[in-house]
């Protein structure tokens, strides 16, 4: 059987097991299929058969190559599943490895993010920057290195995807690595030895203020609750407040929201509910509890914030255990159980809404909205008028059916064209600066480091010569906001990622407008610990045999 017939055949049984998995789940726990719906549905088949069949024989350019896995895995699967909404989703075999090795937070390779850029003209792979401890960090790899070759084979014309796929490999074995580096003259060339490379989904913790820690989540994988835990116990006991930063984390596993939201609750309290057609409704509670440790609690969110970490928002937030501060989030209320199906791929398809503990839906109207208005266009309601209204274990009013709504709104601060322009993959201009301003030997950078008015001059002229033009006015007006990335992009080469992320979180202005609410989540958690000892005492007063609802 030729090569691309094969292809076909496997398409077409991916398709039809995608299609038959879909109808299982629907009608399994609740009934069988009635005998016309069973036709109906092979009649469905037949006709996508025939048209499949009258494309491939008649269609003005020959089905070569890809186009029939394309046909059927960007085609026709995504659209059966978007008809049903917008997060079940079809995982071909790279996509589906990629999924999964997302959600167990580690691989095998040398440790370092990379991206492709324009470099002169041309476009090239550049390392962004080395995971702190890996191989290629310990090696000496550098933001900005560009990489020329691995294993002598050359890069030009390749994406990053292939070459991240060609550094990655069974741990213990050798990789060599060939990049150039501004301002030394001959290509450098490394002996990486692959090891695991975890990636963790907390990218930060410190504190942020005297007796107040701050952890950033950026997604939710296997190893998140036992990350929350091991920050907590590195706090310790002088631990007096935390920020919990969801910004743009669009979730991931609900059993991982829910073993981070174990370690703030009481024992016993509920922290999410599932309900679906095909299995029985679920609630989580927490199993363990926070073993009496409390303290104010600050969560900032915005529209990018999503899914399992809704789950945590709408949980602390019912339960009056946390302030909720920024931007409704984005309203991803459905779950999606993932089926593996033939060789490697993978179907994510919604089977329950969840719920928070006060029995709000946070999932936000999709029905005839585009793909695109769904993720990047939908609006915020303006007023709660329409929205369910729940109640919080004080009495606090929240709603339900468009996101998470914040206590304390504080918006993202637009930007302006000028910093657009500056960020933009055309220019990166603070990352290119960096390793531009590096690859002079005259310029040690020490932990002391400032961007004074001479680091600034240079910057200028720098943008000059990228041809990026400006305005005292439009340089002047987002001055802190430069001096912090030129800083933290030197920064993450000198000393690390960490290193730079910090210098990030010092000065973003939403951390800091959150940090000021810390008195208001002290009060918060006072009133919720005062109403619990209360309803602690009225059930010890109760006569014996009284029923509470």
């Amino acid at each position: 059987m030729p090569s691309r017939t094969r292809r076909t055949v496997f398409a077409l049984t991916v398709f039809f097991s995608a299609c038959g998995l879909a109808g299982m789940v629907i009608s399994q726990k609740v009934g069988a299929q009635s005998s016309d719906d069973e036709s109906q549905f092979r009649d469905s088949l037949k006709t996508f058969t025939s048209v499949y069949d009258v494309v491939a024989q008649n269609y003005a350019e020959p089905l070569t190559g890809d186009m029939p896995d394309k046909v059927i895995y960007d085609g026709a699967i995504p659209e059966m599943l978007h008809t049903l909404d917008p997060h079940s989703s079809f995982y071909d075999p790279k996509a589906y490895a990629k999924m999964k090795e997302d959600q167990h937070g580690k691989y095998y390779g040398v440790g370092m993010t990379i991206q492709p850029q324009l470099i002169n003209g041309v476009q090239k792979v550049v390392v962004i920057y080395p995971y702190e401890g890996t191989p290629s960090y310990k090696a000496g790899v550098r933001p900005g290195d560009i990489i020329l070759s691995v294993d002598d084979k050359s890069t030009d014309s390749m994406s990053s995807e292939e070459v991240a796929n060609m550094l990655k490999g069974p741990k213990g074995t050798h990789v060599k690595l060939t990049v150039s580096r501004e301002g030394v003259a001959a290509p450098i060339t490394f002996d990486l030895v692959r090891d695991e490379i975890p990636h963790p989904s907390i990218d930060l913790k410190e504190w942020i203020r005297p007796g107040i820690g701050y952890i950033h989540i950026t997604q939710f994988q296997e190893t998140t609750g036992r990350e929350v835990a091991d920050a907590l116990d590195g706090f310790g006991p002088d631990l007096k407040g935390l920020l919990i930063d969801l910004r743009n984390n669009p979730g991931g596993l609900l059993t991982e929201a829910v073993a981070t939201c174990d370690k703030f609750l009481k024992k016993g309290q509920v922290i999410v509910s599932q309900r679906g057609r095909a299995y029985p409704e679920q609630t989580y509670h927490a199993m363990h509890g926070n073993g009496g440790k409390t303290y104010p609690i600050v969560v900032l969110v915005n529209h990018g914030t999503a899914s399992a970490a809704e789950i945590v928002s709408g949980a602390l937030q019912d339960h009056d255990r946390a302030l909720i501060v920024g931007e409704t989030t984005f309203g991803k209320g459905l779950v999606q159980t993932v089926y593996q199906l033939s060789d490697n791929t993978g179907l994510a398809l919604t089977t329950y809404h969840y719920y928070t503990p006060s029995g709000r839906l946070i999932q936000r109207n999709y029905n005839g909205v585009s793909l695109y208005d769904y993720y990047y266009n939908h609006d915020q309601p303006q007023d709660n008028k329409d929205r369910e209204v729940k109640l919080t274990d004080s009495g606090r009013t929240v709603y339900g059916g468009g996101g998470i709504t914040p206590d304390v709104k504080i918006d993202t601060p637009k930007a302006t064209h000028f910093q657009e322009v500056l960020m933009s993959p055309l220019h990166y201009s603070f990352f290119n600066f960096a390793r531009h301003y590096l690859a002079d030997p005259n310029h040690k950078v020490t932990r002391d480091f400032q961007v004074d008015d001479r680091v600034l001059g240079e910057f200028k002229q720098f943008l000059g010569s990228q041809d990026i033009t400006f305005t005292d006015q439009e340089f002047n007006g987002v001055l802190d906001w430069i001096k912090t990335n030129i800083k933290a992009e030197i920064f993450t080469t000198v000393f690390g990622q960490m290193e730079g992320l910090k210098v990030r979180a010092a000065w973003d202005p939403m951390i800091n407008q959150a940090l000021t609410y810390m008195p208001q989540a002290a009060s918060l958690e006072e009133a919720a610990e005062k109403l619990d000892s209360q309803k602690m005492v009225t059930a010890k007063n109760m006569p014996a045999g009284t029923k509470t609802e």
